[in-house]
Parts: structure tokens; sequence; C-alpha cells
């Protein structure tokens, strides 16, 4: 008989009931220190007092509306995001594949509008832009994604990874945009190199297509900088983000310049519940604290620490890991086993974390995680590959 929530996740026999920052508790009282934040979307950690407060604030006043009216909370996070960004004009959303949805619908309504037929769309091999049927339409090659799925929506044109030559041969005179994640978070903690993601920002210059950024994981102050592609001193002209500009809360939001929104007009793009007066009150005070230079300045510490430690992990387990990647604490154990094996094994450290692919770990915290539960979560690591390695 099927359960009655529908068997679609291989999910761990672990039931939380409540948290405080990096920590989560069962209902018989185990802890377990988070390395995965929510797969990094608890960028305050767990009940975040600053956020509890925001929601409780304004659930006390207004919940919904719907987008026929004005939404005041809706406008300052707007503000808040243009002011700290590339950006001109923000859509809001509930999740990263509504973000991807309308990255995909905007990419192509500015070339209609133009009365061009440039509707083709480039992405990348290992890249993750949701589960929705444009989505997975733009990773036909990612056959767990795909399989039974089919027939996939037209225009997507996906690249090996890092092959130049495939991706200058593939921009032609149908190509509307190219999407791209500047840190692949599912593919496997892999960071585009700055010069390349500079190729990227001048190949589009010169054809015409939009330059379309997916910072849904890499995102929101997740790797020291509040944006990911900030490290290149590039911009894109759309940009997705989602998990971590609501702390937890469902939020989302397409960051866009005017140019790349200019065919979105009244009645081509709408959301009921995007945008609401609950996710952008809590969204508005995690923008506040996160974008704050000294918050950021704190991530980027606590990213040297973790990673300074990881690397002491990889040369006492040569056996398990190969080495570390990612940026600021969005980092990757490459491990010489399946990953799963590593996550199995912290459980019973009573530690969670997050699996990739390419046989890789990853490690997600909350962005204010103390340097002693970072310490922690590295012994309790150490203490997994040996299990694993006895």
């Amino acid at each position: 008989m099927i359960p009655s929530v529908l068997p679609t996740y291989n999910r761990a026999p672990l039931a939380f009931v409540k948290g405080a920052g990096s920590w989560l508790e069962t209902a018989d009282g185990r802890r377990y220190l988070d390395m995965g934040a929510g797969i990094a979307v608890n960028a305050l950690g767990h009940a975040a007092p600053e956020l509890v407060a925001a929601l409780t604030e304004q659930a006390q006043n207004l919940w919904h509306v719907s987008n026929l009216y004005q939404i005041p909370q809706q406008q300052a996070l707007a503000d808040a995001l243009v002011e700290h960004s590339f950006a001109d004009t923000v859509f809001f959303t509930n999740s990263g594949t509504e973000a991807a949805e309308l990255a995909i619908k905007m990419a192509r309504k500015y070339w209609a509008a133009k009365g061009e037929d440039r509707v083709e769309i480039i992405t990348f091999d290992g890249a993750f832009h949701g589960r929705s049927t444009g989505a997975i339409s733009a990773v036909p090659h990612s056959e767990k994604m795909v399989k039974g799925f089919g027939p996939m929506l037209p225009g997507f044109t996906q690249l090996p990874w890092g092959d130049h030559d495939a991706l200058n041969a593939a921009v032609n005179d149908k190509t509307a945009a190219i999407l791209i994640e500047p840190i692949q978070g599912e593919g496997g903690i892999r960071p585009v190199p700055d010069q390349c993601l500079k190729g990227l920002r001048d190949l589009c210059d010169s054809t015409g297509a939009l330059l379309i950024f997916d910072e849904v994981q890499c995102g929101m102050g997740r790797t020291g900088r509040l944006f990911a592609h900030e490290w290149a001193g590039v911009t894109p002209d759309i940009m997705m983000v989602a998990k971590g500009i609501g702390g937890g809360f469902p939020l989302g939001a397409i960051l866009a310049t005017e140019n790349a929104a200019s065919g979105m007009t009244a009645g081509t793009h709408g959301s009921t519940y995007g945008g609401n007066p609950l996710g952008c009150a809590v969204g508005a005070k995690v923008m506040e604290i996160v974008s704050d230079p000294a918050f950021l300045d704190q991530v980027n510490a606590k990213a040297g620490f973790l990673r300074q430690k990881l690397e002491g992990l990889v040369a006492s387990h040569p056996d398990t890991f190969e080495g570390v990647r990612g940026v600021g604490l969005m980092l990757g154990l490459k491990c010489k086993r399946a990953p799963t094996d590593l996550v199995d094994a912290a459980y019973q450290q009573n530690l969670l974390t997050v699996p990739a692919a390419d046989n890789v770990l990853r490690l997600l915290p909350a962005l204010n995680i103390s340097e002693a539960d970072l310490s922690e979560a590295v012994n309790r690591l150490d203490a997994a590959a040996t299990q694993l390695e006895s």
C-alpha cells in the first residue's frame, strides 16, 4: 500500500521536533549538529530570534492579500535587493524552481518582444535548476531527472562542463540566453572559475545573448559575498535566488536588469503566493543581516577556519577523502567512496551532512555558525571516517 506521503524521497530515519542555531533535536532528546542547513536554506540557523520576531510581528497583522494589491513588505524587500545588486527589478516566487521557470520565460519573452526568433537556452552538464518540466528540460542529459517524464520541452542545449570549444560552437543567432550556476551545488560543489564567468559575460555581450545566473544555492552570503558572482567582478542580466533568502521560510526571486525584463509587462506572469507579506517580512530581515559587510567578513573568516580544518581531515584520511572544494561556507569533500556512506556514518555521530554528485559530501552550515560548532563538526566527520575505515 502506498504511504499517505508520496514516496519520492529516500528519507533518513530521523524526525526533528525543534532546533536552535546549528542544532536539531529529536522527540527523544537526541541532538544533531546540522551542517546541511536544510540544503543551504537556514542561512541564520534554526529558530533565529530575529526571524522569529519578524515573522511573528507580521503574522499578527496580515498574512496574505494576493498580488491584486500593493504589498509594502514586498516593495521593501525588492528595494533592498535592487540596492545591493546589479538588478533594477525583482519578481518574487515561492521557490527556486519557480524562479527558474520565470528566468526561462523572461529570456524568451525578451527576444519575442523584439520580434526575434531566439529561443534556445544553453545549459551545462551537472546543472540543477529545479524539478518542474521546464527546469528538467533544461538538463536533458540528466537521466535521473528526466527519465519517464518525457517528452522534454524543446529549446535547450546542454553542453559538457568546461568545454569552451563546444560553447563557442553552440552560440548562434537562435541563442536567447546562457544559464549557469556560478557554483554547482547538486553537481558536486563545482565553482566556475572567475575567468570563465568573465568569458561568458564577454560572449553574451558580443552575441546579444542574455546571461542568467542560478544563485539559488550559492547566493545570499553563502560564499562570503552577498552573491557568488561578485567574486568574478561580473554581473548577469537575470539571476535566480531562493533558499537562503527566506532563512527557512519559502521564498524565491528573480532579479533582472531593466533591459532583460523589458518584455515582462502586465499579465505576462504572476503568482498567487509569491511576494506574500509573511515571506517578504522574513526575507527583508535576512537581507538586512546578510548584506552587512561585517557579517560577510565573519562568513569569510569562518570559511577559512573550516577549510583549514577540512584540509587536515583529508590529510588524516587519504583512503576516504581526495580533497576539499568550494567557496565560503559552500564546501564539499571529494570522497573516494559513495558520499552516502559518509552521510550514514555521520548520522551515527549525530551529524547532518548532504550528499552530491561526483562523490562529494556537501557542508552547507548556517552562515552564523560558531567556530566551536565547526570544530565539533570536523571532529565528528573524523570519527565517521574512522568508523568506515575500521
